[in-house]
């Protein structure tokens, strides 16, 4: 592959405290896209802002206003992440869909393609810009506006199961499933938006637990025993 978007949840990166950063974890992230990297593949990032805001959890806040608030989490996420890829030493740029003063660059698919022509991992912050969309949503858009050729999925379950399997013991585990029995069933690999856009845009997607030693690494190796989801 010669370009990937990476999604990483808020909360894989806060650790066991599900809040903040666990900088042991980032760390190790980073030294797997490193490799990556070293490899010649263009890596782009998008980062989920649960470790400090769950909008639609909150009942208190007008559901616009909170997702403005997640966006900004997914910024601050964002700053902190390409630090430490730099500090493990990559080139990093941040590219947000709405102007935050001198902290990001505003977005454009010509900016996009000139960092990753430099060998520098792109971080795509503060979602699409718009309420009512998540990160889901924002990478799967990325991800086709950049013309990557695969997501990678990196999440708390180690693939996608027909049930949680944190709950089902007998949940059962696909090896490769296609994107249409993904809505079908709703396997909930993306939220809907997400699902519908990369059907349409044949975007595919590989799912795999970030906790496992190299996961990110061996998701594009023949280690992999996450699951693809297919678009043909």
């Amino acid at each position: 592959m010669k370009r990937i978007l990476l999604k990483l949840s808020g909360e894989a990166l806060a650790g066991e405290s599900k809040k903040g950063f666990d900088d042991e974890v980032i760390t190790d992230v980073a030294r797997q896209v490193k490799k990556l990297v070293d490899d010649g593949i263009q890596v782009g990032i998008v980062i989920g802002g649960g470790n400090f805001w769950r909008g639609r959890s909150n009942e208190n806040v007008d559901r616009c206003k909170s997702d403005q608030i997640g966006m900004l989490a997914t910024v601050m996420n964002c700053i902190y992440v390409s630090e430490m890829f730099r500090a493990e030493g990559m080139m990093t740029n941040i590219l947000t869909p709405f102007e935050v003063g001198s902290f990001t660059k505003l977005f454009s698919k010509d900016r996009a393609n000139k960092y990753f022509s430099r060998g520098q991992v792109v971080f795509f912050a503060g979602g699409t810009g718009h309420p009512y969309f998540s990160t889901d949503t924002g990478v799967v858009l990325r991800a086709i506006e950049v013309e990557a050729d695969e997501i990678l999925l990196a999440k708390a379950v180690d693939a996608v199961y027909d049930d949680d399997p944190r709950l089902n013991p007998n949940a059962k585990k696909y090896d490769r499933v296609n994107i249409n029995e993904v809505i079908e069933k709703n396997l909930q690999v993306v939220d809907m938006t997400a699902s519908i856009l990369a059907r349409d845009n044949k975007m595919p997607m590989r799912v795999f637990g970030l906790n496992e030693k190299d996961s990110i690494v061996n998701a594009l190796s023949d280690k992999f025993h996450g699951t693809l989801v297919t678009v043909e």
